[in-house]
């Protein structure tokens, strides 16, 4: 094999790659990331076993033919050579090396043989359908703060895409909580995923995938099965198993009678809830909430470290209420807003409270009160 490719081409393709795998592996070939050229184009291919990543990039190809080589060492080698740089990368099967020049860098990297790399079975997938990358990268953005990082209950370590109903029309929708705060966010059904089968997306997946979305008009190829999700674009193909568990039942959770309505400005309380936290030691860094006629007052009492309080101006009209929380889950779920205004609806001191963006059913936030 012997090709030539731009710089920024080929790092695009291994930064992808060498995120994938993973560091500390048993099996070498695993580190490696799978080189094949063939006429006009050079793919990239990464594995951990449980997520694939394939990147076709055009190149000049004098020498069709693959290899394998340490993905995360030649990431760092072609992150370190100069913008612009032509990059030749020949393979010697004999010597079982891989030279990589650029300019008058020279780098001679060990390889394994290609026929040793897995390449994921491919599945038969049951709904196949295209959505704006917009769209999909907002359902999982503001879903992924609430994924579980608690391994016992590795079925709440993803996000739940499924087909649901909301107002009368079918939606699709993604879930994620870790039992102390739950994100669920709406968007318009995309032809053809009606029969789609509800999967719980793996926190690494999700990760992986916001690499893709970054072009707000571009399509993405969205294929499910009951085992297996793949994400595509016309260059970057993801595949990934899904957590093979069964999601909890997320309605029960969603309070459906919280009358006291407390309408404030997201970016105003976030700041302010930042700025009251701060005198806070401990890990669970609880504000207290006091609502009163338009009024809301952010207090943090930490007897190590110091008192805080500070006074908000906010749209309240009913009866005096005091409420805690951990400050860290309501800036995460603040930073969510996109519009001026969060509502925040609450019950009592002791049950869930919801939060939305103003007047915006399609994005539904809970969170869990703590003792103050």
């Amino acid at each position: 094999m012997k090709i030539s490719i731009e710089r920024a081409t080929l790092l695009r393709a291994v930064a992808q790659a060498q995120s994938v795998v993973e560091r500390r592996n048993t099996i070498p070939i695993l580190a490696n990331v799978l080189i094949e050229a063939e006429g006009n184009d050079v793919i990239f291919r990464a594995t951990d076993l449980d997520i694939e990543v394939l990147d076709k990039a055009p190149a000049q190809v004098e020498r069709a033919g693959g290899t394998t080589v340490s993905a995360v060492t030649l990431h760092e080698i072609v992150r370190k050579l100069p913008d612009g740089a032509l990059v030749e990368l020949t393979e010697d099967s004999a010597a079982g090396r891989l030279t990589v020049a650029a300019g008058r860098s020279n780098f001679s990297l060990a390889t394994l043989p290609k026929e040793d790399f897995p390449v994921m079975a491919s599945s038969e997938y049951s709904s196949n359908f295209s959505i704006k990358a917009a769209v999909l990268r907002r359902l999982f953005d503001k879903s992924k703060f609430a994924i579980s990082t608690e391994e016992t209950r590795y079925y709440l370590n993803g996000v739940y895409m499924h087909v649901s109903d909301a107002d009368g029309a079918r939606v699709l929708r993604c879930v994620a909580t870790d039992g102390h705060r739950l994100a669920r966010i709406d968007a318009d059904l995309p032809d053809d995923a009606s029969d789609m089968p509800g999967v719980i997306v793996p926190r690494k997946t999700v990760g992986e995938l916001r690499k893709l979305l970054d072009d707000d008009d571009m399509d993405i190829a969205v294929s499910v099965s009951e085992t297996k999700v793949r994400f595509a674009t016309p260059d970057i193909t993801l595949t990934s198993k899904v957590i093979d568990g069964t999601f909890p039942d997320y309605t029960r959770v969603i309070p459906q009678g919280n009358s006291r309505k407390l309408e404030v400005d997201a970016s105003e309380f976030a700041k302010a809830v930042d700025r009251v936290a701060t005198v806070s030691s401990e890990r669970s860094r609880a504000v207290k909430l006091q609502l009163d006629e338009d009024r809301l007052i952010l207090s943090v009492n930490a007897p190590d470290s110091g008192a805080a309080e500070e006074e908000l101006a906010v749209a309240y009209g009913d009866e005096r209420l005091e409420i805690g929380f951990n400050a860290k889950y309501l800036l995460e779920i603040a930073s969510q807003v996109d519009r001026e205004n969060a509502v925040f609806m609450f019950n009592s001191s002791g049950d869930p409270t919801l939060m939305r963006e103003g007047t915006d059913t399609t994005a539904v936030y809970v969170v869990m009160p703590m003792r103050v």
